[in-house]
């Protein structure tokens, strides 16, 4: 990630709030811009409760800007197609999504997008984190992922190592 800013939906920072290391995106990249509808789903009631008290308060490096226009035609949902309009709309190229579906329309619309992992195994080939305590920790969450993506994960960091 080389850009100055990216734009984010909610199930990345939600993660990274729940496995404490949100502080690492201001590390990667300047701003990080999210959406309307991505602030409201970080709020809900039914988010945990250190999620919600962290957008309660967000970090100076958190902006949320409204996409002037929105493609309801993607068929995702209103946090991913904002996010993907926001990020076309302000010129940024890095989108951060873990949605499938997402990540494959949003490289479909000329946008590069990278998931919550790809985070991890930046800032660990970085020096900044154990690649393996972190996926521990999002292991005692909910957040789904295969397996086989922390396995090539760990290849490529073990091979920067060499």
């Amino acid at each position: 990630m080389s850009e100055a800013a990216v734009v984010s939906d909610a199930s990345p920072l939600h993660y990274l709030i729940l496995i404490r290391a949100v502080e690492l995106l201001p590390r990667l990249v300047a701003d990080v811009f999210i959406p309307p509808a991505v602030a409201q789903e970080l709020d809900r009631e039914s988010t945990p409760p250190e999620v919600r008290q962290w957008m309660a308060q967000p970090p100076a490096w958190l902006k949320t800007v409204a996409p002037r226009q929105i493609n309801r035609s993607l068929g995702l949902d209103l946090g991913e197609t904002e996010a993907i309009a926001l990020a076309i709309e302000l010129g940024i190229r890095s989108i951060i999504i873990d949605e499938r579906k997402g990540f494959r329309v949003a490289a479909a619309q000329g946008l590069e997008p990278l998931g919550l992992l790809a985070i991890l195994e930046l800032s660990a080939a970085k020096g900044w984190i154990d690649f393996e305590e972190y996926t521990n920790r999002l292991r005692r969450t909910n957040f789904r992922f295969r397996e086989g993506l922390i396995a090539g994960a760990l290849q490529r960091l073990q091979g920067n190592k060499s």
